[in-house]
């Protein structure tokens, strides 16, 4: 079993799902007592978060490129991101570590496809969702058309996961809004909805729309356990 280099803390009740979802992945596979071979290096989110707002994106992805480098030391074989929205620093990271990182727009865009989607809603923070490095990686890798909601709603769904979901706060309110607004997005032409920040599946599931649900953080984690698991 490979040792998986998780970067998390962005935020941190998403990388519990990681670690749980991971775990429970590699019990499945062997049974027992079988564990995952886990190296964790957490940040704190609010470093992070400084950045994000600043536009300082070169410096966000300088500290990730060492977080990286921590987990290679500590004996990962290749590294998780636990974030949607950091992923645009991903080559950045890439390219000061000599082990894979597991991207998760791929493991997201490889379920779509062979679900036979080619039309997808985009829910994830105002960077993702506005900014081309996660868009255009599902439209030129798998030729995935990508809609995101309007500049209101993009909004509402970036204030929640910011100042909800990252806190651990679910109120039935904003599962509402999401639920209209993932209702909006299939009324456009939407054939499923990619849940592309990792928090967000903490506030809704497949029940709250008619389409099929891509939580990215479940696509990713098992990802993890498959790689953790190969040859």
């Amino acid at each position: 079993m490979k040792t998986i280099g998780l970067i998390g803390g962005m935020s941190w009740e998403s990388t519990l799902l990681y670690y749980r979802q991971i775990n429970e992945g590699i019990k499945q596979q062997l049974g027992g007592l079988h564990s995952a071979k886990i190296a964790l290096y957490s940040v704190d989110f609010t470093e992070i978060e400084h950045m994000q707002s600043a536009g300082q994106w070169e410096l966000a992805g300088q500290y990730l490129a060492q977080a990286g480098k921590n987990v290679e030391q500590a004996g990962a074989d290749f590294v998780v991101l636990c974030t949607n929205t950091m992923h645009k620093v991903a080559e950045q990271i890439e390219n000061n570590i000599n082990i894979p990182l597991l991207h998760i727009a791929d493991a997201t865009g490889e379920r779509i496809i062979n679900s036979g989607i080619r039309k997808i809603g985009l829910l994830g923070t105002a960077f993702t969702m506005e900014q081309p490095f996660y868009k255009d990686r599902l439209h030129e890798k798998y030729n995935l058309s990508v809609l995101t909601p309007n500049d209101q709603d993009r909004k509402i769904v970036h204030d929640i996961i910011y100042q909800e979901l990252c806190l651990g706060k679910i109120t039935n309110g904003s599962k509402k809004q999401y639920q209209r607004i993932m209702a909006s997005l299939v009324e456009n032409g939407a054939e499923g909805i990619i849940l592309g920040c990792t928090e967000i599946t903490l506030l809704v599931d497949q029940n709250d729309t008619s389409v099929p649900i891509f939580d990215t953080t479940a696509l990713h984690a098992q990802k993890a356990v498959d790689f953790a698991l190969s040859e």
